[in-house]
């Protein structure tokens, strides 16, 4: 038969590993709460300084994409066969990986702590007599109260009482364990079940930390970092960069809402949006 038993010591050790364990967790969790508030900091100021541009270039993309359908639709009916260019993906908000609710650990379980067989009736005996023996009487009262209580103690020895004793060590403020004996398996399922879960926990913090460091938006934070601490002005340029493709879209609608289908320039306008969609959709 397998030996099973787990000693104080041992306990105590793996109780240690599992708070060690715990605490590594902690801190990964707040590393990774850490950089995610770094980085949505940045989300927001990019939010800020671009994110009406976006909006507003989404919206003329839409148009544009109305103005050449139709164009394209009224070059179909007569005679001409276009394809009809992809549809534009509006900018989405950066939404970076967040960590779920971990599952609480079960409570540790309040028996099972030692892998103790049951002492013999004369430990038992001899435990009752260590701490209710007259002689460790701090006073009179505690003198007679203790002759009683070994006068219970020797009769429950003499008549092989065992419940009795262990009624009275119990009572007498003796360890449980020493009493009864103990059973380490539910301590030592507690203890394995809460490694399981604090390793799982473990593995999703760190899938997730690999997710945020991979992000668009992490990487961008960290490129526009370096070039502040140079005195550059990203943000700005991508600012001014928007406002040039918003100019040029708005041109491209005023020219692609006048165009007539059957003229020279509709096949070539809805070939140029054809091909700036498709490469477009490519880069995405």
């Amino acid at each position: 038969m397998t030996n099973t038993a787990i000693s104080r010591h041992g306990l105590e050790r793996r109780r240690s590993q599992l708070n060690d364990l715990r605490r590594y967790l902690q801190a990964q969790e707040q590393e990774f709460d850490d950089l995610r508030a770094q980085v949505q900091g940045f989300v927001g100021r990019y939010v800020a300084a671009l994110g009406e541009s976006y909006l507003e270039l989404d919206a003329l993309e839409s148009q544009l994409h109305s103005a050449t359908n139709g164009l394209a639709e009224a070059l179909r009916n007569s005679g001409i066969d276009v394809r009809s260019p992809l549809a534009p993906q509006a900018t989405a908000l950066p939404v970076l990986p967040q960590l779920p609710v971990g599952a609480s650990l079960p409570p540790e379980p309040q028996s099972g702590q030692v892998e103790m067989a049951p002492p013999t009736l004369k430990t038992l005996y001899r435990r009752a007599a260590m701490r209710l023996h007259p002689d460790f009487a701090g006073n009179e009262t505690d003198r007679r109260a203790r002759e009683q209580n070994m006068m219970l103690v020797n009769e429950a020895y003499a008549a092989s009482n065992r419940a009795q004793l262990e009624v009275l060590l119990l009572a007498a403020g003796e360890d449980p364990v020493r009493v009864t004996g103990g059973n380490a398996d539910a301590l030592r399922n507690w203890l394995s079940r809460c490694e399981q879960l604090v390793q799982g926990r473990l593995r999703v913090v760190q899938a997730h930390m690999a997710l945020l460091t991979v992000h668009p938006m992490h990487r961008l934070w960290l490129a526009i970092a370096q070039a502040e601490v140079k005195g550059l002005d990203p943000l700005s340029v991508m600012a001014n960069r928007l406002r040039s493709q918003i100019g040029e879209r708005r041109q491209e609608l005023y020219i692609g809402q006048r165009l007539q289908p059957l003229s020279g320039l509709a096949q070539a306008f809805l070939h140029r949006r054809i091909e700036r969609m498709g490469a477009a959709a490519g880069t995405n």
